[in-house]
């Protein structure tokens, strides 16, 4: 299980791909108050896409990392998630998993009910529910979640320096331009307006340069 391909689903910060790369080959992102180790292989990806899956994000719980809401997937809430697949080994996929929770890499996961069922339940952690997502290539696409629904938790308010690291990602990844980036995530969050987000992340406007 180990060797096989996967594609792992980021949706919230590993939408970038400097970021994601600090899971992989360990280190500290860009904004983040800590770093990973990365996993046992730390290859990059051998392959990325931009993709869209069914469902939204919202935010909820308190990230120590960016010192406010974390993202969270739920396939049941309406509309689309903005996503970027990774071609990544079963192994790594695991690896990532366990540093999203905070814990040493090393331990490989059983793919075999996600796989079969389309959602398992590894442990009642923030990420430790794991969703099949479809397949792209012949490989599955795999993300993982809370255990719990968007309507089940209480939503916090996101950082600005995480909206940003979305944003940057959204950005990169789809190739979306300030509007759409910002409507896009003020669904997710109501502590957020979209013009609010989009004050945040558009480019500084320089004073002296004439128009």
């Amino acid at each position: 299980m180990t060797s096989r391909l996967v594609w792992y689903v980021g949706y919230g910060s590993n939408l970038r791909a400097d970021r994601f790369a600090c899971y992989l080959a360990g280190g500290t992102p860009v904004g983040a108050t800590r770093g990973y180790p990365g996993c046992r292989d730390t290859s990059p990806p051998l392959a990325a896409r931009a993709v869209e899956v069914p469902g939204g994000i919202y935010f909820a719980t308190e990230s120590p990392v960016w010192l406010g809401g974390r993202a969270f997937y739920d396939p049941d809430l309406p509309g689309t998630t903005a996503a970027r697949a990774y071609l990544v080994t079963a192994a790594q996929f695991a690896d990532v998993a366990a540093q999203e929770m905070y814990r040493e890499p090393g331990a490989d996961l059983d793919l075999t009910a996600v796989l079969a069922d389309g959602r398992h339940v590894l442990g009642p952690g923030r990420y430790e529910t794991l969703l099949r997502l479809g397949e792209h290539d012949g490989h599955p696409a795999l993300t993982f979640t809370a255990p719990w629904s968007a309507a089940d938790v209480e939503h916090t308010k996101p950082s600005a320096a995480y909206l940003t690291m979305l944003a940057t990602g959204l950005a990169e990844a789809h190739g979306w331009a300030v509007g759409r980036i910002a409507d896009y995530l003020a669904r997710g969050t109501p502590f957020w307006t979209a013009a609010g987000i989009a004050a945040l992340i558009s480019p500084p406007v320089d004073p002296t340069r004439r128009s």
